[in-house]
């Protein structure tokens, strides 16, 4: 497996607002009960955003430099086998976020992903 330039995390609005002026990101609910920092490769977003974030709105979509945070980064078999990207044992760099953007999932699951996302 080659490793992607970007990786994504997906946050609400409200849990990631107070990072934005901060040095780093703790995560979300989940992330913090699991014990690791979930992140999801371009070709996994759509599929992950369906299944956990149907009908929500209010999300952000994190784009993460991979290299930024590549030595902490564990790759784990999980849905259908594909190895997905967690951060274990500290918070997400803001210096590592690439960009972000807005996001809006429809009830079905269904969204439309910015055109950066690749």
């Amino acid at each position: 497996m080659s490793t992607p330039e970007l990786i994504y995390k997906i946050a609400t609005e409200a849990a990631f607002t107070p990072a934005r002026h901060a040095d780093s990101f703790a995560g979300m609910p989940i992330d913090a009960n699991d014990g690791y920092m979930h992140f999801s490769t371009a070709e996994q977003l759509s599929e992950t955003l369906r299944l956990h974030f149907a009908g929500q709105a209010d999300l952000v979509l994190l784009a993460v430099r991979t290299a930024d945070i590549a030595a902490d980064l564990v790759w784990e078999a999980s849905r259908g086998g594909a190895l997905f990207p967690h951060l274990y044992d500290r918070p997400l760099p803001a210096s590592a976020i690439a960009w972000e953007a807005p996001l809006s999932v429809a009830a079905d699951g269904s969204c439309t992903l910015p055109e950066a996302v690749r």
